[in-house]
């Protein structure tokens, strides 16, 4: 009988895995355009790290899925209300501690990112956890391929994953060129310097089915990285 999904926050300390696989969401509270709420990432982060762990748990993996860290490195966006950042720096030495502690009774630790801006944090917490000896490793819920930000593949994973937390009626595009051309202005000005919106892309067209597939490639990626292919 394959085994039950199981999340650290719900699990008794007796019964946690003995060499459990540990994925933790990494996400932000930060502004998605006029339409999307705040935790975006988080709820995706979260909803891909679930799902992946439920796959891996079908092949009798002792994964568990930790609680969601929600506030990420979002300071590109901190000139819209709500936007509520904890810095590089800080997230860097969150991981870094987090992992720590997880590792004394873990196997290993793998990060699910959904906000792009967290990167520099998780590639410098990685790189020196396993200089460390850890075993650690992060992988991104990567949509910039269809845009960059609370366009349309954000707005269809949401209409999937939260569609009443969704506002349709408030949905307008944003600035829909290259990041390669709009990056100069952001690091100089952030997003707001680009997009007065917050909206980088189009969320017309959007669906929850493009999201649920959006969603499982995502998850696939997970499987992979966990299984080590």
């Amino acid at each position: 009988m394959a085994r039950a999904l199981r999340t650290l926050a719900a699990v008794a300390s007796p019964a946690v895995p003995v060499a459990a696989t540990v994925l933790v969401p990494v996400g932000s509270i930060e502004q998605h355009g006029p339409h999307l709420p705040l935790d975006t990432d988080t709820v995706i982060a979260t909803a891909v790290a679930t799902e992946a762990a439920r796959r891996l748990t079908l092949r009798d993996l002792d994964v568990l899925v930790a609680p969601a860290l929600a506030y990420g490195s979002s300071g590109e966006h901190q000139d819209f209300p709500g936007t509520s950042s904890i810095g590089t720096e800080v997230l860097h030495q969150v991981v870094v501690e987090l992992t720590r502690s997880m590792r004394t009774w873990a196997r290993r630790v793998v990060l699910v990112n959904a906000h792009g801006g967290n990167g520099a944090a998780l590639r410098g917490a990685v790189r020196q956890l396993t200089a460390e000896g850890h075993d650690v490793g992060w992988v991104p819920c990567a949509t910039e391929d269809v845009d960059l930000h609370a366009g349309r593949t954000e707005t269809s994973l949401m209409l999937h994953l939260a569609p009443w937390h969704v506002r349709l009626d408030r949905a307008e595009a944003g600035n829909t060129d290259p990041l390669e051309e709009l990056l100069p202005a952001m690091v100089a000005g952030g997003v707001k310097a680009v997009s007065p919106n917050g909206v980088l892309g189009d969320p017309a067209g959007a669906s929850a089915e493009e999201g649920a597939a959006v969603l499982a490639a995502m998850v696939g990626d997970v499987v992979r990285f966990v299984n080590g292919a």
